[in-house]
Protein backbone atom coordinates (compact mmCIF):
# COMPACT_ATOMS: atom_id res chain seq x y z
CA UNK A 1 0.00 0.00 0.00
CA UNK A 2 1.03 3.70 -0.12
CA UNK A 3 -0.30 5.67 2.59
CA UNK A 4 -0.22 9.26 2.80
CA UNK A 5 -0.42 10.62 6.31
CA UNK A 6 -1.57 14.44 6.40
CA UNK A 7 -0.94 16.97 8.76
CA UNK A 8 -0.52 20.60 9.59
CA UNK A 9 -2.01 23.62 11.23
CA UNK A 10 -5.99 24.07 10.80
CA UNK A 11 -6.28 26.52 7.74
CA UNK A 12 -3.33 25.67 6.21
CA UNK A 13 -4.70 23.04 3.42
CA UNK A 14 -5.10 19.71 5.24
CA UNK A 15 -9.02 19.66 4.65
CA UNK A 16 -8.07 20.37 0.63
CA UNK A 17 -5.19 18.01 0.55
CA UNK A 18 -7.40 15.19 2.18
CA UNK A 19 -9.94 15.60 -0.11
CA UNK A 20 -7.35 16.14 -3.59
CA UNK A 21 -6.50 12.35 -2.24
CA UNK A 22 -9.80 11.15 -2.50
CA UNK A 23 -10.71 12.42 -6.02
CA UNK A 24 -7.82 11.33 -7.18
CA UNK A 25 -8.89 7.49 -5.68
CA UNK A 26 -7.25 7.06 -1.96
CA UNK A 27 -9.63 5.65 0.70
CA UNK A 28 -9.35 8.03 2.91
CA UNK A 29 -10.43 8.98 6.46
CA UNK A 30 -9.69 12.07 8.63
CA UNK A 31 -9.41 12.67 12.47
CA UNK A 32 -7.68 9.23 13.56
CA UNK A 33 -6.23 8.91 16.51
CA UNK A 34 -2.48 8.31 15.97
CA UNK A 35 -2.36 5.07 18.02
CA UNK A 36 -5.28 3.16 16.08
CA UNK A 37 -3.16 3.65 12.32
CA UNK A 38 -1.67 0.72 12.98
CA UNK A 39 -4.64 -1.23 13.54
CA UNK A 40 -6.80 0.31 10.96
CA UNK A 41 -3.43 -0.72 8.47
CA UNK A 42 -3.54 -3.98 9.46
CA UNK A 43 -7.50 -4.54 8.96
CA UNK A 44 -7.46 -3.34 5.38
CA UNK A 45 -4.11 -4.53 4.05
CA UNK A 46 -6.01 -8.12 4.13
CA UNK A 47 -7.91 -7.00 1.35
CA UNK A 48 -6.69 -6.70 -2.32
CA UNK A 49 -9.03 -3.65 -3.19
CA UNK A 50 -7.68 -0.43 -1.13
CA UNK A 51 -3.73 0.28 -2.57
CA UNK A 52 -3.96 3.66 -1.56
CA UNK A 53 -4.48 5.37 1.55
CA UNK A 54 -4.89 9.22 2.75
CA UNK A 55 -4.93 9.32 6.69
CA UNK A 56 -5.68 13.06 8.66
CA UNK A 57 -4.24 13.65 11.98
CA UNK A 58 -4.73 17.20 13.46
CA UNK A 59 -5.11 19.09 16.57
CA UNK A 60 -8.48 17.37 17.52
CA UNK A 61 -6.33 14.08 18.62
CA UNK A 62 -4.35 16.10 21.17
CA UNK A 63 -3.90 13.30 23.61
CA UNK A 64 -2.40 11.27 21.14
CA UNK A 65 0.14 13.49 19.74
CA UNK A 66 2.65 12.73 23.07
CA UNK A 67 3.57 9.26 21.56
CA UNK A 68 3.44 10.17 18.18
CA UNK A 69 6.33 10.41 16.73
CA UNK A 70 7.61 6.97 18.27
CA UNK A 71 4.37 5.49 17.10
CA UNK A 72 4.84 7.04 13.35
CA UNK A 73 8.80 5.88 13.05
CA UNK A 74 7.60 2.33 14.02
CA UNK A 75 4.84 1.95 11.88
CA UNK A 76 7.18 3.54 8.59
CA UNK A 77 9.42 0.36 9.31
CA UNK A 78 6.58 -1.58 7.98
CA UNK A 79 4.47 0.28 5.87
CA UNK A 80 5.31 2.80 2.93
CA UNK A 81 4.50 6.04 4.60
CA UNK A 82 4.80 9.64 3.58
CA UNK A 83 4.09 12.39 5.92
CA UNK A 84 2.71 15.95 4.59
CA UNK A 85 2.71 18.80 7.15
CA UNK A 86 1.20 21.92 5.60
CA UNK A 87 1.64 25.58 7.10
CA UNK A 88 1.55 28.91 6.63
CA UNK A 89 2.68 32.21 7.73
CA UNK A 90 0.80 33.56 10.57
CA UNK A 91 -0.71 36.64 8.60
CA UNK A 92 -1.85 34.42 5.88
CA UNK A 93 -3.79 32.33 8.53
CA UNK A 94 -5.26 34.81 10.54
CA UNK A 95 -6.50 36.37 7.10
CA UNK A 96 -7.70 32.97 6.15
CA UNK A 97 -9.46 32.87 9.85
CA UNK A 98 -11.28 36.57 8.99
CA UNK A 99 -12.40 35.80 5.54
CA UNK A 100 -14.13 31.92 6.37
CA UNK A 101 -15.33 33.64 10.04
CA UNK A 102 -14.09 29.86 11.00
CA UNK A 103 -13.78 29.50 14.85
CA UNK A 104 -9.58 28.24 15.18
CA UNK A 105 -9.99 24.52 17.09
CA UNK A 106 -7.98 25.58 20.12
CA UNK A 107 -10.78 28.21 20.91
CA UNK A 108 -13.34 25.29 21.69
CA UNK A 109 -10.60 23.96 23.73
CA UNK A 110 -9.84 26.11 25.56
CA UNK A 111 -11.44 29.34 26.64
CA UNK A 112 -10.24 32.94 27.20
CA UNK A 113 -7.13 32.67 24.48
CA UNK A 114 -7.23 35.24 21.35
CA UNK A 115 -6.59 33.64 17.75
CA UNK A 116 -3.10 34.40 18.17
CA UNK A 117 -2.21 32.82 20.99
CA UNK A 118 -4.24 29.52 19.85
CA UNK A 119 -2.20 29.90 16.65
CA UNK A 120 0.67 29.59 18.75
CA UNK A 121 -0.15 26.60 20.77
CA UNK A 122 -1.46 24.45 18.07
CA UNK A 123 1.90 25.04 16.38
CA UNK A 124 3.75 23.90 19.68
CA UNK A 125 1.32 20.70 20.34
CA UNK A 126 2.09 19.47 16.13
CA UNK A 127 5.29 19.93 16.18
CA UNK A 128 5.98 16.18 16.88
CA UNK A 129 4.21 15.38 13.88
CA UNK A 130 6.18 18.47 12.02
CA UNK A 131 9.99 16.66 13.13
CA UNK A 132 8.65 13.52 11.73
CA UNK A 133 7.13 14.96 8.15
CA UNK A 134 8.51 13.68 5.16
CA UNK A 135 7.79 16.91 3.30
CA UNK A 136 6.66 20.24 5.12
CA UNK A 137 4.76 22.71 2.49
CA UNK A 138 3.96 26.27 3.00
CA UNK A 139 0.69 27.24 1.71
CA UNK A 140 0.68 30.56 1.88
CA UNK A 141 1.00 31.69 -1.52
CA UNK A 142 -1.30 28.70 -3.31
CA UNK A 143 -4.79 29.36 -3.84
CA UNK A 144 -7.44 26.40 -2.67
CA UNK A 145 -7.60 25.14 -6.27
CA UNK A 146 -3.55 25.59 -6.81
CA UNK A 147 -3.19 23.21 -4.00
CA UNK A 148 -5.50 20.37 -5.18
CA UNK A 149 -3.80 20.57 -8.29
CA UNK A 150 -0.58 20.20 -6.45
CA UNK A 151 -1.73 17.02 -4.70
CA UNK A 152 -3.64 15.70 -7.28
CA UNK A 153 -1.33 15.59 -10.20
CA UNK A 154 1.68 14.62 -7.35
CA UNK A 155 -0.22 11.39 -6.31
CA UNK A 156 -3.16 10.70 -8.70
CA UNK A 157 -0.88 10.32 -11.63
CA UNK A 158 2.17 8.98 -10.12
CA UNK A 159 3.23 5.71 -12.02
CA UNK A 160 5.47 3.38 -10.39
CA UNK A 161 7.70 2.51 -13.71
CA UNK A 162 8.62 6.19 -14.22
CA UNK A 163 10.58 6.57 -10.84
CA UNK A 164 9.42 9.67 -9.87
CA UNK A 165 6.61 12.48 -10.19
CA UNK A 166 8.24 15.79 -11.30
CA UNK A 167 6.67 19.86 -10.68
CA UNK A 168 7.49 22.44 -12.49
CA UNK A 169 6.29 25.83 -10.79
CA UNK A 170 6.61 29.21 -12.36
CA UNK A 171 6.27 32.18 -9.57
CA UNK A 172 6.64 35.53 -9.47
CA UNK A 173 9.23 36.72 -6.85
CA UNK A 174 7.34 39.66 -5.70
CA UNK A 175 4.85 37.11 -4.80
CA UNK A 176 6.77 35.24 -2.81
CA UNK A 177 8.70 32.00 -2.87
CA UNK A 178 7.37 28.81 -3.11
CA UNK A 179 8.21 27.00 0.07
CA UNK A 180 7.96 23.44 -1.03
CA UNK A 181 10.65 24.00 -3.87
CA UNK A 182 13.72 21.14 -4.02
CA UNK A 183 15.07 23.01 -6.91
CA UNK A 184 14.88 26.70 -7.09
CA UNK A 185 16.29 28.96 -10.26
CA UNK A 186 16.21 33.23 -10.64
CA UNK A 187 15.57 34.48 -14.74
CA UNK A 188 15.17 37.71 -13.17
CA UNK A 189 18.50 37.91 -15.03
CA UNK A 190 16.84 37.09 -18.43
CA UNK A 191 15.27 40.65 -21.04
CA UNK A 192 12.00 41.11 -19.46
CA UNK A 193 9.07 41.10 -22.04
CA UNK A 194 7.09 43.15 -19.67
CA UNK A 195 9.04 46.52 -20.88
CA UNK A 196 7.71 45.47 -24.59
CA UNK A 197 4.25 47.35 -25.18
CA UNK A 198 2.89 44.27 -27.75
CA UNK A 199 4.79 41.84 -25.26
CA UNK A 200 3.54 42.93 -21.82
CA UNK A 201 -0.33 41.75 -22.12
CA UNK A 202 0.48 38.17 -23.18
CA UNK A 203 1.58 35.30 -20.96
CA UNK A 204 4.76 33.39 -21.12
CA UNK A 205 2.55 30.56 -22.75
CA UNK A 206 2.21 32.84 -25.75
CA UNK A 207 4.74 31.57 -28.86
CA UNK A 208 5.54 35.50 -29.12
CA UNK A 209 6.28 35.93 -25.74
CA UNK A 210 8.08 32.23 -25.70
CA UNK A 211 10.23 32.88 -28.96
CA UNK A 212 10.81 36.12 -27.46
CA UNK A 213 12.40 34.70 -24.01
CA UNK A 214 13.99 31.82 -26.10
CA UNK A 215 15.79 32.99 -28.39
CA UNK A 216 18.21 34.75 -26.35
CA UNK A 217 21.83 33.87 -25.68
CA UNK A 218 21.67 34.05 -22.24
CA UNK A 219 18.50 31.85 -22.32
CA UNK A 220 20.37 29.14 -24.65
CA UNK A 221 23.70 29.69 -21.98
CA UNK A 222 21.02 28.53 -18.96
CA UNK A 223 19.44 26.22 -20.26
CA UNK A 224 22.23 24.31 -21.48
CA UNK A 225 23.70 24.08 -17.80
CA UNK A 226 20.06 23.69 -16.28
CA UNK A 227 19.09 20.65 -18.61
CA UNK A 228 22.81 19.13 -17.81
CA UNK A 229 22.17 19.36 -14.00
CA UNK A 230 19.10 17.61 -13.97
CA UNK A 231 20.62 14.80 -16.03
CA UNK A 232 23.14 14.63 -13.73
CA UNK A 233 20.44 14.85 -10.78
CA UNK A 234 17.29 13.16 -11.61
CA UNK A 235 18.87 9.33 -12.08
CA UNK A 236 20.51 9.94 -9.07
CA UNK A 237 17.33 11.30 -7.22
CA UNK A 238 15.63 7.99 -8.50
CA UNK A 239 18.17 5.92 -7.76
CA UNK A 240 18.48 7.34 -4.04
CA UNK A 241 14.30 6.64 -4.25
CA UNK A 242 12.62 9.74 -3.87
CA UNK A 243 9.01 9.57 -5.27
CA UNK A 244 8.47 13.28 -6.43
CA UNK A 245 10.73 16.51 -7.07
CA UNK A 246 9.41 20.25 -7.45
CA UNK A 247 11.27 22.51 -9.35
CA UNK A 248 11.27 26.37 -9.15
CA UNK A 249 11.36 28.92 -11.55
CA UNK A 250 10.82 31.87 -10.78
CA UNK A 251 10.87 35.70 -12.32
CA UNK A 252 9.57 39.19 -10.90
CA UNK A 253 6.09 38.48 -11.80
CA UNK A 254 5.49 35.10 -12.85
CA UNK A 255 3.74 36.45 -16.33
CA UNK A 256 6.40 36.03 -18.79
CA UNK A 257 10.16 34.58 -18.31
CA UNK A 258 9.52 31.93 -15.80
CA UNK A 259 6.19 30.60 -17.61
CA UNK A 260 8.37 30.59 -20.79
CA UNK A 261 11.20 28.76 -19.49
CA UNK A 262 9.01 25.88 -17.08
CA UNK A 263 7.45 25.26 -20.29
CA UNK A 264 10.83 24.69 -22.41
CA UNK A 265 11.88 22.42 -19.65
CA UNK A 266 9.01 20.23 -19.04
CA UNK A 267 8.65 19.59 -22.99
CA UNK A 268 13.10 18.17 -22.32
CA UNK A 269 12.37 16.74 -19.38
CA UNK A 270 9.90 14.52 -21.31
CA UNK A 271 11.41 14.17 -24.41
CA UNK A 272 14.77 13.39 -22.56
CA UNK A 273 13.70 11.19 -19.88
CA UNK A 274 10.53 10.20 -20.52
CA UNK A 275 8.44 11.15 -17.98
CA UNK A 276 6.09 14.05 -18.29
CA UNK A 277 6.75 16.60 -15.72
CA UNK A 278 3.36 18.08 -14.00
CA UNK A 279 2.86 22.25 -14.67
CA UNK A 280 1.96 25.00 -12.63
CA UNK A 281 2.08 28.80 -13.22
CA UNK A 282 1.48 29.86 -10.06
CA UNK A 283 0.73 33.80 -10.73
CA UNK A 284 0.05 33.57 -14.30
CA UNK A 285 -3.39 35.79 -14.62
Amino acid sequence: MRIVIISGLSGAGKTVALRALEDTGYFCIDNLPVTLIGSFLSTIETGKDIRQVGIGIDIREKEFLSGAYQTISSLKKKYNIEILYFEAEKEVMLRRYRETRRPHPMLSMRGGMDIEAAMEEERAMLSVIRDAADRIIDTSNYTPHQLRHLISSTYGEFKETQGINISIISFGYKFGVPQNADLLFDVRFLPNPYFIPELKPLKGTDSVVSDFVLNNENTSAFLARLTSMLDFLMPNYIKEGRSYLVIGIGCTGGMHRSPAIVENIAGYIKEKHGIKPNVIHRDMA
